[in-house]
């Protein structure tokens, strides 16, 4: 579980400081902490927004072939309450990822070596931290969606007032940055340089906001809704990131700096 630890003490995350986030492979996590992951996704998907059929989920769990190749992260209130999940489906030999399924890639699209992939899915947050009407179901509110900027981020002036800075946090996609962080962290260690990932524009457009940029690799398909599939290379992302915020590039890539 990643809190900022020091001197024996745990610190506040300087982006993130109401959430911890905790990642493992299918087969090492936790399998209560599985189940509870497993029952958010069948309130989102099935219960929610009805991209599922409870019917074909009796026992309340949303789980699928693709868990059990899957880097889970979880994200918890620090009060252990759990308020979100996104996992990165691993390569497989003689498999395809799950976007293939359904989403066509452009004609003119080179596949990267499977070894080198991952596919970011089932990204959600706990209805009750979707903060006000027009929060899409990835905890991003609507109005970070309009005026979202990265060039805030982690950045704080002297004569900011309160009332600005709870606004700024409430507006910062905290839980979705933090999980984020975890898979991209997963990720380097681990020889991963591609991810794939089907979504919405509107949330390619969030994450691109950040500096998490995700190119197209084919047309509009239906799949869970409207969705685009995308791919971003992990080495262009640092570095178009650490170009537009350092602050959250070094804070998205390693916790040293702050020891």
């Amino acid at each position: 579980m990643h809190r900022e630890q020091k001197d024996g003490g745990f610190r506040h995350d300087p982006l993130t400081p109401h959430f911890t986030f905790t990642g493992q492979m299918h087969a090492a996590m936790n399998p209560a902490l599985l189940m509870e992951i497993f029952r958010l996704r069948y309130e989102v998907y099935c219960l929610e927004c009805h991209f599922l059929n409870p019917r074909d989920y009796q026992h309340g769990f949303e789980t699928d072939r693709f868990d059990t190749r899957a880097f889970h992260v979880a994200s918890h209130t620090l009060e252990g309450l759990l308020v979100g999940s996104i996992r990165l489906v691993l390569a497989e030999k003689n498999e395809v990822f799950l976007f293939q399924k359904y989403c066509p890639t452009f004609n003119d699209f080179t596949f990267p070596p499977d070894k080198q992939c991952a596919e970011i899915s089932r990204l959600i947050v706990h209805a009750n931290y979707r903060r006000r009407a027009g929060d899409s179901f990835q905890g991003v509110t609507r109005a970070f969606q309009e005026r979202g900027d990265i060039s805030n981020i982690g950045k704080t002036r002297s004569n900011t007032s309160r009332g600005e800075i709870e606004e700024r946090r409430s507006n910062n996609p905290q839980i979705l940055l933090g999980m984020y962080r975890e898979i991209y962290r997963f990720s380097r260690r681990n020889g991963i340089r591609y991810w794939y990932a089907a979504m919405e524009r509107s949330l390619a457009r969030v994450l691109g906001s950040f500096g998490v940029q995700f190119t197209p690799i084919g047309p509009q398909a239906d799949y869970y809704g409207e969705v685009i599939p995308y791919m971003a290379n992990l080495d262009d992302l640092e570095a178009g990131l650490f170009k537009v915020n350092p602050f959250l590039a070094q804070w998205f890539v390693e916790a040293s700096y702050l020891h």
